[in-house]
């Protein structure tokens, strides 16, 4: 899958040929708080990990930077995450939505990832221009309710696992491999999770007053039996 992102101070668009794409779950650096919502989950019926983090694999063709998605049925939700991926030898960063099918979700996690397309941000920033304040960095997410927008996420990095850590759990130590992209981690939902059809995801930098900002819309299709 071809992506383009725009690179502050760089004069034409970066583009990337992706054929991994990597979801890093249960990604959060408090682990007792990661125990208590895996209980929390299976008693929903979602099954439990067998690994913290784990990898899901999701077919690089539901990578889309596309700024409207279509999903079957009324049960899906979006999920702000930072999206990091080598090129030319250099790790930078975007964002993407882990759109999820939560119906699905009961009875295969890794499903319900797989059935949603997963929209990622156009713009992107170089990794080494970050990495030493990562903890600051904030993301966000904000969708639309009763004809209002409302913030549905917020929460810095320093609630998750650093990138590093989790590329070297997924490539036994080694660095992001080429073509390959991760997503690594969410921060809760306020006020639970729920379904929209408008989703605005950001990740800030506090200390250059930054941003990285991509929004789409859902067009829900029937579920026909």
């Amino acid at each position: 899958m071809k992506l383009s992102f725009d690179v502050a101070g760089r004069p034409a668009p970066l583009d990337v040929d992706i054929d991994t794409f990597v979801i890093a779950g249960w990604a959060g650096r408090d682990r007792a708080a990661i125990d208590h919502h895996i209980e929390e989950l299976a008693a929903l019926g979602v099954p439990r990990p067998s690994a913290v983090p784990l990898y899901y694999r999701v077919a690089q063709n539901q990578l889309t930077q596309a700024s409207r998605i279509q999903v079957v049925g009324p049960h899906s939700s979006g999920e702000v995450e930072t999206f990091v991926f080598m090129a030319g030898g250099e790790l930078y960063v975007s964002l993407t939505s882990d759109h999820t099918d939560r119906k699905l979700e009961s009875h295969s996690v890794a499903l319900s990832k797989q059935l949603c397309a997963k929209p990622v941000g156009t713009a992107a920033w170089r990794f080494a221009d970050v990495a030493g304040h990562w903890d600051e960095l904030v993301i966000r997410s904000r969708i639309v309710e009763d004809g209002r927008e409302v913030t549905y996420q917020e929460g810095t990095l320093a609630a998750l696992r650093l990138p590093g850590e989790l590329i070297a759990g997924y490539a036994n130590g080694g660095a992001l491999p080429p073509g390959c992209a991760m997503s690594c981690g969410t921060v809760g939902a306020i006020g639970g999770i729920r379904p929209s059809t408008s989703f605005a995801m950001e990740l800030f930098d506090p200390r250059s007053g930054r941003s990285l900002r991509h929004a789409y819309q859902v067009d829900v299709l029937p579920e026909i039996a």
